[in-house]
């Protein structure tokens, strides 16, 4: 039987194999007793297990749940450009000239980073994407901010809570709250030294949604510490790049376009950001 490490794609055993995530890394205890450091491979979760709880996933299995995971990214970047085209159309203007406000987009995960650059390419939007581990991302967004000067920062990766059930208000609840509030206000000191005025969305899965608002971001997940969608952090950015200038933002604006509405993410609203300008999305891995 091929053994779990690093990297293999697995499913946990005791909550019936309902999420499939890849093998981040294994630690062994004083006892002797494996965990395994898991990241969902279509949800912005990240959760540990004993790794005799976990079946590795059959190959079959994981790329029929991929093609489900592609082909529903596909369609919405379909059903958008639709809209989008259809609004074009409506104000008599070329379907390549994009107005869109500029979109820094800070992503834990790899390969979520390269579909999010995918999505705000097909999309035609101003963005540049990094790859950066959420541990890291206080202490690079400064500087990122100062170079890029954005009008909306994304600030995700995984995230989930320890313990669902209690520890609501525990920061050290969550695995990667902590990184993204300190992210924020990192960003709000950048505003206030440049006099600058950013919409921020920040979480991922779970999330400390309460001190997410709080430390300034304009929307966050997870009211419901639910997971969210990969899409949720991107239909957010692309609402608030696209919307009309005379527009205040709510959730009430897109929480219809999300997964699970305002249970997944909501917030105060934002200032809508929106300048002619050409597509010009890139990512890097820092």
């Amino acid at each position: 039987m091929e053994k779990i490490k690093k990297g293999s794609k697995v499913q946990r055993i005791s909550y019936g194999k309902d999420i499939i995530f890849e093998v981040k890394k294994i630690v062994k205890l004083n006892n002797g007793k494996k965990i395994a450091i898991l990241k969902g491979i279509t949800e912005r979760i990240e959760v540990d297990s004993d790794v005799e709880d976990l079946i590795l996933v059959e190959k079959e299995k994981l790329e029929k749940n991929l093609r489900c995971f592609e082909d529903e990214l596909e369609k919405r970047i379909e059903e958008n450009k639709r809209k989008k085209q259809g609004m074009h159309k409506e104000e008599s203007r070329l379907p390549e000239e994009v107005i869109t406000g500029k979109i820094l987009h800070l992503d834990g995960d790899r390969k979520y980073s390269e579909k999010s650059l995918r999505y705000y390419q097909k999309m035609g939007l101003r963005a540049i994407v990094k790859n950066i581990p959420e541990n890291r991302q206080p202490k690079l967004v400064y500087n990122l901010l100062l170079y890029y000067k954005p009008d909306i920062l994304v600030i995700t990766g995984h995230d989930g809570m320890f313990q669902k059930e209690r520890g609501y208000n525990d920061i050290y609840n969550y695995r990667n709250s902590r990184y993204f509030i300190a992210t924020v206000k990192q960003a709000k000191i950048y505003e206030r030294d440049t006099n600058s005025n950013i919409v921020i969305f920040a979480g991922a899965c779970q999330s400390y949604f309460e001190a997410l608002i709080m430390a300034g971001a304009n929307f966050a997940s997870s009211p419901a510490r639910i997971l969210i969608d990969f899409l949720d952090p991107l239909i957010i950015a692309e609402k608030v790049a696209t919307t009309d200038s005379n527009k205040y933002i709510t959730i009430g604006d897109v929480e219809f376009e999300l997964r699970d509405g305002r249970r997944g993410v909501c917030g105060i609203g934002a200032n809508r950001k929106k300048e002619k300008e050409k597509c010009n999305a890139t990512v890097i891995k820092l």
